[in-house]
Formats: C-alpha cells, sequence, structure tokens
C-alpha cells in the first residue's frame, strides 16, 4: 500500500459521515479542543482527547500554521492564531445583528432596553443592543467590556460553569467594586450562581450602576457562550416587573437558540 503524503492527504479529504469534508471537520475539532484547554496545547495532548493519531493531527496543524490560524510556540506547543480574532469579531457582530430582531421583540413586551452579551475570555463583551422606547432609559455601548461578576449577564453565563472554574476566573480578574452593592468575593459571587440555578435567571441589582436593574437568561445551546438580558431603571424593573419580565426573556431565549441552531444546521 502507498504510503507516501499525498496518499494521505487524499484519504483526510474523504467526505466524512455526515456529507462534509473529513478534513475540514477534524481541522476544526481540533481548533475548539484548543480553544476548550486555554488555547494553547501540545500534539501528544491533542491525540489523547481526540483519538487521531498524531501523523494525521501534525499534518493538519501544519496547515493551520501556514494558514495562520495556529502558530508554533518556542516550546514546540500549538497555539491559536491571530487570524482566529478576525473571524470571530466578525462573527460576533453576525451574532448581533441575528439577535436584532429578537432583542426589539424583548423591547416590545417588557419596554426595557434589550442586549446580547457573550463570554470572551474572561469578559463580559455586548454584541446586540434595542434601545427602551422610556425618555429614561439605559444604554450600554456595544462592544463595551465588563467583568461578570458585577452583571446580570455574566451570572447568566457562568451559572453552569463548575465552581473551580469561577473561583480560577475570578482571581484572575480580581472583583473590584462598581458600586457599594457590587458582589466582591468569591463566597458571595457563587452564592449567586447558586440563585441563577434555582430560579432560572439572574438579577443585577444596583450592582453595576446605581438606579439600574437587569435581568438575564443565557441563550440555551448557543454556540458560543451568550445571554439576553433587560435592563432599566430600578423604580420601574421592579420585583412585580420581574414576574412579568422573566418569563418572556426565558421564551426569547429559546426562540433565539433554535434560530440559531436552525442557521448553523443549513449552512
Amino acid at each position: 500500500m502507498p504510503t507516501s503524503s499525498a496518499s494521505a492527504s487524499t484519504t483526510e479529504s474523504t467526505k466524512s459521515p455526515s456529507g462534509g469534508v473529513q478534513s475540514l471537520e477534524r481541522a476544526f475539532d481540533l481548533l475548539e479542543r484548543m480553544a476548550d484547554v486555554g488555547g494553547e496545547v501540545g500534539l501528544s495532548e491533542l491525540s489523547a482527547s481526540s483519538g487521531l493519531p498524531l501523523p494525521t493531527i501534525h499534518r493538519l496543524m501544519r496547515t493551520l500554521v501556514v494558514c495562520g490560524y495556529v502558530r508554533q510556540q518556542p516550546n514546540r506547543r500549538y497555539a491559536l492564531g491571530p487570524r482566529l480574532i478576525r473571524l470571530g469579531e466578525s462573527a460576533s457582530r453576525l451574532l448581533g445583528t441575528w439577535a436584532r430582531p429578537y432583542l426589539a421583540r424583548l423591547v416590545e413586551e417588557t419596554g426595557e432596553t434589550a442586549n446580547m452579551a457573550l463570554l470572551d475570555g474572561d469578559e463580559i463583551v455586548y454584541v446586540a443592543q434595542v434601545p427602551s422606547k422610556h425618555s429614561m432609559r439605559m444604554f450600554t455601548e456595544v462592544g463595551r467590556r465588563v467583568l461578570p461578576h458585577s452583571t446580570g449577564v455574566g451570572k447568566a453565563l457562568l451559572a453552569d460553569f463548575p465552581a473551580d472554574e469561577v473561583r480560577a476566573l475570578l482571581a484572575r480578574t480580581g472583583m473590584p467594586a462598581a458600586t457599594d452593592k457590587t458582589i466582591t468575593t468569591p463566597d458571595g459571587f457563587l452564592a449567586a450562581l447558586d440563585d441563577v440555578r434555582t430560579l432560572g435567571y439572574a438579577v443585577d441589582d444596583n450592582e453595576q450602576e446605581i438606579g439600574v436593574r437587569c435581568l438575564a437568561v443565557s441563550v440555551p445551546n448557543s454556540p458560543t457562550a451568550a445571554a439576553i438580558s433587560i435592563s432599566g431603571p430600578a423604580g420601574r424593573v421592579t420585583e412585580t416587573a420581574t414576574e412579568r419580565i422573566v418569563p418572556v426573556l426565558q421564551q426569547v431565549a429559546v426562540e433565539l437558540s433554535e434560530a440559531l441552531a436552525s442557521s448553523v444546521a443549513g449552512s
């Protein structure tokens, strides 16, 4: 049997059971595995987690390095490359565009400003917003980055993370107080995440900005960790209003999740 690299390449480019190109599926799987472990990994680790033989992984990684999507470090380990940043930024903008009709519905049904945010590394980044029609309304600039511990979307996004990962994130970012209501201890934040899991939604009660309350839920099964929220003056986003708003938030999150899933399946 021939064992040339050309033959191996042809084999790797055959169709997969899903109907796609096997080498592409494998390459993207390796990129996601790298992201799952922090963005840097060795070939043997990738082989162990993926089940692929080392020669196959080496060929795929070499191609990704040439394309700029992976780079090889001086220690011979591989790291995610800078060209992925442009793809990620464009994808984030598109995700925000897809979400806008759902955020607009939130505004119509709740009367408050609606936002969508992603977890990007250790930070929360807002990728879309539809403002309330009230003269007194909340405004968060799209592209703004904040720390998770003082936001409703941050709590919603981190609620399903293991406690040790949450503690590690908080240790990296610190927990500065944005207001005197901000949670500033890991134990306090983990207790708040327990509340999110029990209630099914997260609350920012004057923790990021005095006078502002925010209600947030995660978008289930999103291709990247995402949450949607409404924010408004504390005098309007009351406990009574919360009972009315939360079911709308949860329903819109499910519908947005289904729309994102169908767009991925149809691509």
